[in-house]
C-alpha cells in the first residue's frame, strides 16, 4: 500500500500546468455532453462516458500527441455539428459538409490520406527520405483525425434521422472497417513515436491500405454508408464497450504481423540498413501481441456477458465465438512460449502473420462463409 501510495504521489508530482488543463478540458466536455445529450443517455450511456475521462486523461498524460489529435477531431466533429443545425439536408448544402467534414466525406478524406501516407512511407523506404517518412506520419494524423471526425458526426447524423434510428456506429461491417484503420492507424503513431522510428510505417500503413480498399470496395458496391437501423440483437448498451475492445485487439494484431514482415525481411538481410534492428522489431511485435490479447480478452469476456443477456447462455460456439477461441488461443499460446521458452526469432514473426491470417477470417470470413448467431453481420 505504501508503495502504491508513492508511486501515485510522484505521478501527481510529474503532472504539469498543461496536463491539468487537459484533464479539465476532458471533464468539462463529458459535463457539455450530458447536458446536450444526456436525455438521449440511459444509465450505462453515462457510466461509459464518465468512465472515458480518465482513460482518455491517462493516455493524454502519457502519449502528449494524442492530446492535439483528440482536441483536432473534436472541434472538427462539433463544427460539422454546428453547421447541420439539425438538419440532415445540409449535408448537401453546406460546402464544408459537404465536401469536408460530414461523416461521409470525412471517412473519404481518411481513406484518401491513408492511401497517400502509404504511398509516402514507401517512398521514404525506398529512397532513404526522411522528408518522405515525415510526410507520411503527418498524412497518418491527419488520417486518424479525419475518421475519428467521421464516426463521431455519423453518431449524431443516426439522431437526425430519428431518435429511434440513432447509435454509436459499431454496428456493421462499414462502420467497424473504420474502426480498425483508425486504431491500427494510432497504435502505429504510438509505436512510432515510442521507438523514434518512422521505417515501420511502410509495412503497418500496408495492411491499413488494404482494409481502406475495402472499405471503399463495400461503399460503392453496397451502399454501405447508409445509416440503418440497429436490428434488436445489437440494441445493447454492451456494443459500446464490447466493439471498441475488440477492434483494438485486432488492430495489435494487425499491427504486429506486418512488423513480423518487416522483422523477416531483416533477418534475412533485406532492407536490413533501412529497417529498425530486429531486436526492436522484435520488441514491438512482443507489446503489440501483448497489447491485443489484453484487449481480445476483455472484448471476449464482455461478448459473453452480452451473450447470456441476449441468448441466456455464455457461450454456444456459435462459429464467431468458436473462430474468436481460436484467435485467443493462438495469441495466448504465442505470449506463453516467448515468455516462458524465452524464444525470439523468424519463428514467432511467422507465427504472427498467420495469426493475422487466422484473426482476418474471425473477423470477416466466417460473416462471409458460416451462418450462426452472429450472421446479421454478414456480406
Amino acid at each position: 500500500m505504501e508503495i502504491a501510495h508513492k508511486d501515485s504521489a510522484a505521478l501527481l508530482r510529474r503532472l504539469n500546468p498543461g496536463d491539468w488543463l487537459y484533464a479539465l478540458a476532458l471533464a468539462g466536455g463529458a459535463l457539455f455532453a450530458l447536458r446536450q445529450y444526456g436525455g438521449f443517455m440511459d444509465i450505462y450511456d453515462k457510466a461509459i462516458l464518465l468512465f472515458t475521462v480518465p482513460g482518455l486523461a491517462a493516455m493524454g498524460f502519457a502519449w502528449k500527441p494524442f492530446r492535439v489529435f483528440l482536441a483536432a477531431a473534436t472541434a472538427l466533429a462539433l463544427a460539422s455539428i454546428a453547421l447541420y443545425q439539425g438538419d440532415l439536408a445540409r449535408a448537401e448544402q453546406v460546402f464544408f459538409l459537404k465536401y469536408l467534414i460530414s461523416s461521409q466525406t470525412a471517412i473519404m478524406w481518411m481513406s484518401a490520406l491513408f492511401f497517400i501516407a502509404t504511398g509516402a512511407f514507401l517512398l521514404g523506404l525506398a529512397a532513404r527520405s526522411d522528408f518522405a517518412d515525415a510526410t507520411g506520419s503527418a498524412l497518418t494524423w491527419c488520417a486518424v483525425t479525419m475518421g475519428t471526425t467521421g464516426l463521431m458526426v455519423r453518431w449524431y447524423e443516426s439522431y437526425l434521422i430519428g431518435t429511434d434510428v440513432g447509435h454509436i456506429p459499431l454496428s456493421n461491417l462499414y462502420e467497424v472497417f473504420v474502426l480498425f484503420a483508425l486504431m491500427t492507424g494510432l497504435l502505429y503513431l504510438y509505436y512510432e513515436g515510442r521507438y523514434a522510428t518512422r521505417r515501420m510505417g511502410a509495412f503497418v500503413l500496408l495492411v491499413i491500405s488494404a482494409a481502406v480498399a475495402f472499405l471503399l470496395w463495400y461503399t460503392f458496391s453496397r451502399e454501405a454508408q447508409e445509416i440503418q437501423p440497429l436490428i434488436p440483437a445489437l440494441q445493447s448498451y454492451w456494443m459500446k464497450v464490447h466493439v471498441p475492445a475488440n477492434f483494438i485487439g485486432y488492430g495489435a494484431f494487425a499491427l504486429a504481423a506486418m512488423v513480423g514482415v518487416a522483422d523477416l525481411m531483416v533477418r534475412k538481410g533485406i532492407l536490413a540498413s533501412r529497417l529498425p534492428p530486429a531486436e526492436v522489431l522484435d520488441d514491438v511485435m512482443y507489446k503489440a501481441i501483448a497489447i491485443g490479447f489484453a484487449f481480445f480478452t476483455i472484448a471476449t469476456i464482455l461478448g459473453a456477458l452480452w451473450a447470456a443477456e441476449a441468448w441466456g447462455t455464455y457461450w454456444q460456439w456459435d462459429p464467431k465465438e468458436t473462430w474468436a477461441f481460436i484467435v485467443w488461443l493462438n495469441y495466448a499460446t504465442w505470449l506463453h512460449i516467448r515468455l516462458t521458452k524465452g524464444l525470439r526469432g523468424p519463428m514467432l514473426a511467422w507465427w504472427a502473420i498467420v495469426g493475422l491470417v487466422v484473426t482476418a477470417f474471425a473477423f470477416v470470413g466466417v460473416n462471409m462463409f458460416l451462418s450462426g448467431l452472429h450472421s446479421y453481420g454478414s456480406l
